[in-house]
């Protein structure tokens, strides 16, 4: 790989999840030369407008389209990144007892190998050394996330595969596939008790409370990327997603200063490589030879 440029792939299920999970990580790399893909595999039209202040979104599914392809098209800019829609439909988030079926056509209900070939097509022609997306449990049962994941993970490994997918471009291997860490109870409690330590409010008690109710398991974390000067690029990725995001609300809620000293680095978890690598790691492309820009 001498003199090879690196390349970074990050799969995520609607626009925001890029800038809510991994957004520092994918600007610094960015800043230092790695060529960074963001690939969106829906439109987010089924999202809710979660920002109070925003107002309603006009003309349904569509007119949501249209507002959350401009928030994408800022969020990016703000990381210094590329983005891919992989084109489908946002699956929506069903709610009641019993849960209603998913919409006909959306992203969760295509065969596994519809919804990867885009995807495998993809790798093949960005070819990227990396790839990050959700853990098998979508990070939270969202049937999008969850489909990303079985997405992402079947292009992972199918890419290189020259007897699969044969209509879709020159077979490639990428070397390391990682899952996101963003809201691990580690980090969360961490927050929450320097917040209570510091007298101020915290909005993590009940989210800690309803995890635990709902018995998510904590995976554990094998790469720590310390990212902290690239903050600041991440909260304005944020705030691009201004349907979807409250600038007073849940991810604006910890004072700078106490991130800084209490989680400077986004998570990850090895879930496969093709080179050897010792965890933990600080470097997504640890084992990986690093010759950026060349």
């Amino acid at each position: 790989m001498t003199g090879e440029r690196l390349r970074l792939m990050a799969v995520h299920a609607h626009p925001d999840d890029e800038s809510s999970k991994g957004a520092a990580t994918t600007a610094m790399y960015a800043a230092h030369g790695v060529d960074v893909l963001v690939v969106t595999c829906t439109g987010g039209e089924r999202g809710d407008v979660l920002n109070p202040s925003y107002g309603e979104v006009e003309g349904g599914i569509e007119g949501m389209r249209a507002v959350r392809t401009a928030e994408m098209a800022a969020a990016a800019e703000a990381l210094g990144v590329r983005q891919h829609w992989l084109g489908f439909v946002d699956s929506g988030l069903p709610e009641g007892d019993p849960l209603p079926p998913l919409p006909e056509g959306c992203f969760a209900l295509q065969p596994l190998e519809v919804a990867s070939a885009p995807l495998v097509e993809l790798v093949r022609e960005f070819r990227p050394h990396v790839i990050t997306t959700y853990d098998p449990s979508g990070g939270y049962p969202h049937p999008d996330h969850i489909m990303c994941h079985r997405v992402a993970y079947e292009a992972y490994h199918a890419a290189g595969d020259p007897e699969r997918y044969r209509d879709r471009g020159e077979p490639w291997t990428p070397l390391k596939l990682y899952y996101n860490h963003g809201f691990s109870m580690k980090r969360m409690r961490a927050m929450h008790d320097a917040l209570v330590a510091a007298g101020r409010e915290s909005p993590f008690g009940d989210w800690i409370d309803s995890r635990q109710a709902r018995e998510i398991p904590e995976r554990t974390a094998t790469t720590f990327v310390p990212v902290a000067d690239f903050f600041p690029q991440r909260d304005a990725a944020l705030r691009a997603h201004a349907t979807q995001i409250d600038p007073d609300g849940f991810f604006f809620a910890i004072p700078r200063e106490i991130e800084l000293a209490q989680w400077p680095t986004e998570e990850y978890e090895l879930a496969h490589s093709h080179v050897p690598t010792t965890t933990p790691e600080d470097d997504l492309f640890a084992g990986i030879a690093r010759v950026v820009g060349a």
